[in-house]
């Protein structure tokens, strides 16, 4: 036996000495929700390290919290690359240990804390129940609402009836004279919804919504950003490989490039929305809308062949992450990380100097209007609400613009 495994396995001697029976249920906690052999092993060596320090150092298990569990972590060493993984396997085991009544709680919740929470319940439950919004849209609506309140009252819990116009101005001073400039423009937005949840609720007496101005948004010479037919082919080739996660990746950008789907609704897909007979599939689009699509060929193809051979799962969502224990995506920043991959694989440029997840979408709306669809066909396809958005698309087909135009003025024609 080599030192290293000794030292292993004295670690793990000192874990079942210290937290007794806690450790093999934890064990069966991973293994139950599909970590594999090599993670468990890593997650109980990180326990052993942490058993360690703690009888290295005195400290009982009834004095554990997560605030100690970090400084016991920072002194035992890990390598740069190890750290992060160390701190939120301690983490994460502190709170096993919790939720069974081990370990020194957490302190008690502050005013403030209370106020917050219930405020985001109430607020986020009419979100979802009056306003019909995604989760993902629900989530940045609170995001946005949280940073108002913690820059206005600091660590008081604040009286909102006692928030102004003036107030909601410096904050969207502090949010976008900010250096560089915020690029996201759903601050406004996400601030009137607040502010008029805030006087229907009768927490404030003044519309303070309607003195929330909106952002301006210059796309009168703009034109779609997208990809020729021949470039979407390119980079959808570029997203196969040889890696677990290829043929996943690979479905998730067929889906974008073939029915133009949007990223959010990639990742909302279930396994029971494909109706394999009917070759059909259920899009669950903005604003809890559900549209059935006809499922290209090469699509079923690349999804049945995920599930076949990478699709490890309890849950329903048809795409899930490839690390136990397989849960699906909290959000469609993967599609993005994928897309960047792709485009650097492929050599191609991307049309704007950031790669967005959209471009397939536009780039698939675009190629149809060249061809001769109708903005009614695209419309359909994209599943816009309002006409007016597919609009945009009418500026890129040159050929029907033509039809239209009138005539340059010639010598002594115009007046």
């Amino acid at each position: 036996m080599n030192t290293h495994q000794q030292t292993t396995n004295e670690a793990h001697v000192t874990a079942r000495e210290l937290f007794g029976e806690h450790v093999s249920s934890f064990r069966q906690y991973l293994v139950g929700h599909n970590y594999v052999t090599n993670t468990v092993q890593q997650y109980m060596r990180c326990v052993g390290a942490l058993a360690a320090t703690m009888k290295a150092d005195g400290i009982a298990v009834g004095e554990l919290n997560e605030a100690l569990v970090l400084d016991l972590v920072d002194r035992q060493g890990w390598p740069e690359g190890r750290h992060y993984y160390a701190v939120t396997i301690a983490k994460r085991f502190v709170r096993f240990l919790h939720d069974r009544g081990v370990g020194q709680l957490p302190p008690p919740p502050t005013e403030k804390e209370i106020a917050r929470k219930e405020l985001r319940k109430e607020y986020e439950s009419y979100l979802r129940r009056q306003r019909g919004l995604s989760e993902s849209t629900i989530f940045g609506c609170w995001h946005q609402a949280n940073r108002f309140l913690e820059y206005r009252f600091g660590e008081e819990a604040g009286d909102l009836s006692k928030i102004t116009a003036t107030d909601i101005i410096d904050f969207l001073q502090h949010v976008t004279g900010r250096k560089p400039p915020v690029r996201n423009k759903t601050v406004s937005t996400h601030l009137r919804s607040f502010f008029r949840f805030l006087f229907q609720t009768k927490r404030n007496g003044a519309n303070l919504a309607k003195g929330i101005p909106s952002v301006a948004q210059c796309y009168g010479k703009r034109l779609p950003v997208h990809l020729t037919s021949e470039q979407t082919e390119v980079l959808v080739d570029a997203v196969r490989g040889n890696k677990p996660t290829s043929r996943r990746n690979h479905a998730m950008v067929l889906l974008l490039a073939r029915l133009g789907l949007r990223p959010q609704e990639v990742i909302r897909i279930q396994v029971d929305d494909i109706d394999w007979r009917a070759g059909e599939i259920v899009i669950r689009g903005k604003g809890g809308r559900h549209d059935r699509l006809p499922l290209p060929t090469d699509v079923g193809e690349a999804i049945v062949e995920y599930i076949r051979n990478d699709r490890v799962t309890e849950s329903r969502t048809l795409f899930v992450s490839n690390h136990a224990p397989h849960k699906p995506f909290k959000n469609a920043e993967v599609l993005n990380t994928v897309l960047v991959k792709a485009f650097a694989k492929s050599g191609l440029t991307p049309p704007i100097p950031y790669t967005c997840t959209h471009i397939l979408r536009h780039s698939l709306a675009t190629n149809l209007v060249r061809q001769g669809a109708s903005l009614d066909e695209v419309s359909n396809l994209l599943r816009h609400r309002s006409q007016t958005t597919t609009m945009l698309y009418a500026r890129m087909d040159v050929d029907g613009l033509r039809s239209i135009a009138l005539p340059w003025p010639g010598e002594g024609g115009a007046q």
